[in-house]
């Protein structure tokens, strides 16, 4: 079992940055691969992001290439740096985690954490 906790969400500007970190706790490692997603109102959760197990891969959904940065700090942490905001970026964003690479970046996952919102303002 896998637990995961996120952080850093809040209220920023259009344009500007803000930082989430996931941390993992229980049975972790650098074996699994570590993704980001987002749901806002009315909406499916969406892919935003992932990592691989050692962190030398990362994909991103094309509306945040260029602007966001997923990286591992460690093999329980992991960030996703979100600069340039945008209204449309405001959602929960939540982070999650598995095992087994399975049918790609992203779908699958087996561990969520619980979310943290994130609202860019205009």
């Amino acid at each position: 079992q896998v637990q995961l906790v996120e952080s850093g969400g809040g209220l920023v500007q259009v344009g500007g940055s803000l930082r989430l970190s996931c941390a993992a706790s229980g049975s972790t490692g650098s074996s699994y691969i570590m993704g980001w997603f987002r749901q806002a109102p009315g909406i499916e959760r969406a892919f935003v992001a992932a990592v691989s197990w050692g962190g030398g891969r990362t994909v991103y959904a094309d509306s945040v290439k260029g602007r966001f940065t997923i990286f591992r700090d460690n093999a329980n942490t992991v960030t996703l740096q979100m600069n340039s905001l945008k209204p449309e970026d405001t959602a929960v964003y939540y982070c999650a985690a598995k095992s087994l690479f399975g049918n790609g970046w992203e779908s699958e996952y087996d561990y969520w954490g619980q979310g943290t919102q994130v609202t860019v303002s205009s």
